[in-house]
């Protein structure tokens, strides 16, 4: 075994370190916010500055609000999203995207799993999401839902960066007459 296959298993570990440690750094953050909002937003809202606002609400439904009732469907989309990602960006073989943002995807998606298996409803994964940030003038969201937009948007701005480079083409066959 060559150099370059050690080199590639130590960048391939160093990308699964990068990819796990920004998904649970995102996750703990959410979860600390949340945990936050839901102790002193019982009762109140918190005017910050201009339209800014911290007001508590529980979303059953999916982003911005959407799908209200279809808790266990939107969970289960999360849930195989979430898989997806996971698989697909370990080690980098499947995406060449930065484990940076793909960490932040997948913290995000796993912190509002997390409330919809933790938090009352009905049946698997019927939990309502704690969202607390309200611009009042946009759908109140969280930190999961502030990750897995900036990561979006930076891997759309980037992508053109992170193409796989295509296989060379076979050389065509000559016909023979």
């Amino acid at each position: 075994m060559g150099s370059n296959h050690f080199e590639a298993q130590r960048q391939s570990r160093r990308h699964n370190l990068v990819l796990l440690g920004v998904a649970a750094l995102v996750v703990a953050v959410d979860q600390l916010t949340k945990w936050w909002a839901l102790e002193a937003l019982q009762d109140r809202d918190i005017e910050v500055v201009w339209t800014l606002r911290l007001n508590l609400v529980h979303n059953s439904g999916a982003a911005f609000g959407l799908g209200q009732g279809l808790e266990v469907v939107i969970a289960s989309v999360a849930l195989l999203f979430v898989i997806v990602v996971a698989w697909a960006g370990w080690g980098g073989r499947r995406l060449s995207l930065p484990p940076v943002l793909l960490g932040m995807v997948l913290g995000g998606a796993i912190g509002n799993l997390a409330d919809r298996a933790a938090r009352a409803g009905d049946g698997f994964l019927g939990g309502a999401v704690v969202d607390f940030v309200d611009l009042q003038w946009w759908p109140v969201f969280n930190a999961a839902d502030s990750a897995i937009v900036v990561a979006g948007v930076l891997l759309v701005l980037t992508a053109p960066r992170h193409r796989q480079p295509l296989p060379p083409e076979a050389p065509e066959m000559a016909d023979e007459c």
